[in-house]
């Protein structure tokens, strides 16, 4: 949610964990309008934190104790982000591998309490919105085309997109109305909790595009909201969830807050894959300057389209 920064107290940054991490692979590919995928100009900086690795937890959840992890142990490909390599050649398990409990925060209040009072701020610095601005431009429809639908999940007073960018229909979905309807580049908005009613109003197959900026780490109900998003989308359709290390840390679910910026990565992945209906999602470290400001990353995944066989 887009939303000068908040208050320390509020808005911190996740802290980062050491990562176990799959087979060296090449930068991450951004997607083209074609749904084809080119490959990255220049390898991000190299990241590693400390502590036990979330998703080795989930290997021994998922395959018992003494099995084989679900996220390879090979050496990180040197220069490249470890987000750009966790998706790759996943082996998931068989089943959701999140507890109810993973899906508790620190303030279980009602959100639409939290964000009764519109905040005209930003999440993430200038560079980092920069960067996504930039990503934007280069996988959405051209401006103005015919027929196109964007959504933009829990949306705010700005959702970055390329100044000037047109479609017929923009949809803003979000909680704060007066945030909302400051935002320029909406045709339309809707007030709505997704944590409350996840359910999206858009018939199926309508939406070429679904962004989600810095907020699917409040979603609390993920699955439903990812299901909603596959049913809406065109077959080919886009959803482009972008997320940094920063977060309003009482209303972020715990999962999210006791992970690193990888295992955000691999978590986004999931709620992909385990939706159902969705190509094989792609992490993109798109951070522009790792180490001197907000790191910003993204994972995206297409609708498959009707002669696509269903993932296993």
């Amino acid at each position: 949610m887009a939303s000068a920064s908040p208050p320390a107290s509020l808005l911190l940054r996740t802290r980062p964990r050491r990562l176990s991490l799959p087979h060296p692979a090449a930068a991450a590919a951004r997607p083209t309008l074609d749904g084809s995928q080119g490959l990255r100009r220049a390898p991000r900086r190299l990241f590693l934190g400390i502590g036990a690795s979330f998703l080795d937890q989930v290997a021994h959840m998922a395959s018992g104790s003494g099995g084989r992890s679900f996220v390879a142990s090979a050496r990180p490909q040197r220069g490249v982000s470890p987000v750009e390599q966790i998706l790759k050649n996943v082996v998931w398990p068989e089943t959701f591998p999140f507890k109810d409990e993973d899906f508790n925060r620190f303030d279980e209040s009602p959100d639409s309490l939290f964000y009764s009072e519109p905040r005209f701020v930003t999440h993430i610095d200038d560079p980092a919105i920069r960067a996504l601005t930039e990503y934007y431009s280069e996988v959405f429809p051209p401006s103005n085309s015919s027929g196109v639908c964007l959504v933009d999940l829990c949306s705010s007073w700005v959702s970055h997109y390329p100044a000037g960018y047109r479609q017929d229909r923009i949809v803003g979905m979000g909680m704060n109305e007066e945030e909302l309807k400051r935002n320029p580049v909406l045709t339309e908005y809707i007030v709505q909790d997704l944590n409350v009613n996840p359910k999206l109003p858009f018939e199926d197959n309508t939406v070429d595009v679904i962004t989600n900026v810095v907020s699917v780490d409040y979603l609390t109900k993920p699955i439903d909201v990812f299901k909603e998003m596959q049913r809406i989308l065109k077959p080919g359709g886009l959803a482009i969830m972008s997320f940094s290390n920063r977060c309003f840390w009482t209303k972020a679910i715990s999962i999210w807050t006791s992970t690193g910026d990888a295992d955000h990565a691999w978590i986004v992945g999931a709620y992909f894959h385990y939706a159902g209906g969705f190509e094989p999602p792609v992490a993109v470290d798109i951070s522009p300057n790792p180490g001197r400001s907000d790191p910003m990353y993204v994972v995206y995944s297409r609708k498959q389209t009707a002669d696509q066989p269903p993932l296993l």
